[in-house]
């Protein structure tokens, strides 16, 4: 029987320098305990506030934290990275220097026998068109290698600035009184999943629908947290 462990919405880079400290290390001291508890980690998107990858720069900052992820792959253990709609700007940084297994999209895995379809969450509401544009528009190959262009001061400096512009989007848009997370999980679970799994909306959900369950990690912002499955599903404070 295997243990893993999931996380989501970290956000390293969104608060003050003094905040930022308390946060990384909190996740450093996480992830050491992860290496000694868990056979694998899945990082559901938003691990940074922005991420921007050029050919031959990787963003300053946080080196503790990827060195971290390092260590926790280096001792064979897989990393799952779900890229999130702040994160999502990658190449092969995290692939070819770290180890971890990166995903543009949804994935479907079983766990100990069980189900599970899980994602970062962005463009799954029905009523978001705005963002479901955009993020095509963001997520293009094309436009990533003419915004690649521009040298890494400017191009992260703006990268941080898009990155408020869609957290500011994301907290004043209304998308009724249904969670419609909820709902998209309910037609996953209508397909056989166990376990439907999010990050992205910041709120914490765990929620049982017919044979299955959808859960929403939340989001460190708030109070630093973290699933565990083995034979059932938890979400665990971390201190």
């Amino acid at each position: 029987m295997k243990t893993y462990f999931f996380i989501s919405d970290i956000h390293l880079g969104l608060e003050n320098e003094e905040k930022e400290l308390i946060k990384e290390k909190k996740l450093i001291e996480f992830l050491k305990y992860a290496a000694d508890n868990c056979d694998e980690l899945f990082i559901l998107g938003d691990l940074f506030d922005y991420w921007f990858e050029y050919g031959k720069v990787i963003q300053k900052g946080f080196i503790r934290t990827l060195g971290e992820l390092a260590k926790f792959r280096d001792s064979g253990k897989p990393i799952h990275y779900i890229i999130g709609n702040h994160d999502f700007m990658h190449k092969n940084f995290f692939e070819n220097e770290i180890g971890a297994i990166l995903y543009h999209d949804s994935i479907s895995v079983e766990l100990n026998g069980k189900n599970f379809y899980m994602a970062h969450g962005d463009g799954l509401v029905k009523n978001d068109l705005g963002y479901k544009i955009l993020k095509k528009i963001l997520r293009n190959k094309f436009f990533q290698g003419l915004y690649s262009i521009i040298h890494p001061d400017l191009g992260i400096k703006l990268a941080s600035g898009s990155s408020k512009v869609s957290r500011d989007y994301t907290t004043k848009k209304h998308y009724g009184e249904i969670d419609g997370l909820f709902e998209f999980a309910k037609s996953k679970i209508d397909d056989g999943y166990d376990f439907v799994l999010f990050g992205h909306s910041h709120f914490q959900a765990f929620e049982n629908f017919k044979q299955g369950f959808y859960i929403n990690l939340g989001t460190w912002l708030d109070k630093p947290c973290y699933g565990k499955f083995e034979t059932k599903f938890e979400i665990l404070e971390w201190n």
